[in-house]
């Protein structure tokens, strides 16, 4: 039997060390020490919130070789843009120390994880990026599983390489028909014009308003006032009740619904051609009505360079009191349920009264679609079955 004292060192030496190498080789504590660094990692906030224990967190996490990878991939998933990028910066930093001590990475499980398109798009590029590194021939056949995907950062790219193939083919009928494949998968606006302007050039038609969604039919009333701004948080009449057979009490005078159908190629409604006298200080109302064939989560997307509220079924969405700062397509987003059948969209659009030459516009566009800023159409009425 061991003297007291001996038992005594044994269990504050000895014991520990076997602890310790229990852990070393205990799978199950190394990736619970992994995951728990991600999860402190993923817990930083605005104005150094989280950031002691993430930095900590961060250095324990890049001092892992690369079977840790995916773990940390998997982590961008629920992520704020904050730890996004930690957990990026750590992807990258132990990606780059293992490929230059062997030039290898686990690139059987970075395309697993790429494929799948149900992980965070952030961390598949990453992933991507990651086995071009170590087989930059895969890229050609990477590229065409992402034209559908949710990550527009790899979309792009597919995009981008069937416009290099059609560039490349001197057929005209070929060329127009791989443009047009491009078109319907593009997502920016750059990629669409492009292709839009290769198919009109080779002699094929384009509907730019379908491809993006934009709603063309509306009823617009107004002027209602707007003087000092007075008039934006003021419910006029047709927020109570559209009646659109019916007249409303405007800013000079009953005024009436008109109905106006847009043809402009980007589907900007321009009031001031629809009321020539633009008017300054002034409120406008445009109505349309969206048939959808089942109850759907969608996106309302609006470019509008002036103050502007919507509705949806007599539900307020949305609200932006701006003037003159820019308008661009998908200015605003904001997410809405639509019901199977009929669905009424309001839209208040004011003016203010600024006289210089580029505070005149007084205009909008508008469009449904999907998270991927895909368009979600209208449909007839036969295609509602109850």
């Amino acid at each position: 039997m061991f003297p007291t004292f001996c038992v005594s060192r044994y269990v504050r030496v000895v014991l520990p060390v076997v602890l310790i190498t229990m852990a070393a080789w205990n799978p199950r504590i190394y990736a619970a020490e992994v995951q728990q660094w991600i999860s402190t990692i993923k817990q930083v906030g605005p104005k150094g919130e989280g950031h002691a224990a993430a930095t900590h967190a961060w250095n324990q996490l890049v001092k892992q070789d690369a079977s840790q990878l995916l773990a940390i991939l998997k982590g961008f998933d629920g992520a704020n843009v904050l730890a996004t990028n930690w957990l990026r910066a750590a992807v990258d930093t132990v990606a780059e120390n293992e490929f230059q001590r062997s030039g290898k990475l686990p690139s059987d499980a970075l395309r697993s994880f790429l494929l799948d398109s149900d992980n965070a798009p952030l961390a598949r590029r990453s992933a991507y990026e990651w086995l071009l590194q170590v087989d930059p021939q895969s890229k050609e056949s990477l590229l065409p599983h992402f034209l559908n995907d949710s990550s527009l950062e790899l979309r792009r790219e597919a995009v981008a390489q069937l416009l290099e193939k059609a560039t490349a083919t001197t057929d005209k009928a070929e060329a127009i028909k791989v443009y047009v494949k491009a078109l319907g998968h593009a997502r920016d606006l750059d990629q669409i014009n492009d292709a839009a302007k290769q198919i009109q050039e080779r002699g094929g038609d384009v509907d730019l308003p379908k491809h993006f969604g934009f709603l063309q039919n509306w009823d617009l009333i107004g002027p209602f006032n707007n003087a000092n701004k007075s008039g934006y948080d003021k419910a006029y009449s047709p927020e109570q009740s559209l009646r659109l057979q019916q007249p409303h009490e405007g800013k000079d005078g009953e005024v009436q619904w008109k109905r106006h159908q847009n043809d402009d190629r980007f589907g900007i409604v321009d009031l001031n051609t629809v009321y020539p006298e633009k008017y300054k200080g002034a409120i406008a109302y445009a109505h349309t009505t969206f048939l959808s064939d089942s109850d759907q989560d969608v996106e309302i997307r609006l470019g509008c360079i002036n103050g502007n509220k919507i509705w949806l079924n007599d539900k307020f969405l949305t609200g932006n009191h701006v003037y003159h700062a820019g308008m661009m397509i998908d200015q605003y987003i904001v997410k809405a349920s639509l019901k199977k059948g009929l669905n009424h969209i309001l839209l208040k659009v004011a003016q203010n009264e600024q006289e210089e030459e580029w505070a005149q516009r007084w205009q909008f566009q508008l469009r449904i679609c999907d998270s991927n800023g895909t368009a979600i159409l209208p449909v007839n009425k036969q295609a509602i079955k109850e």
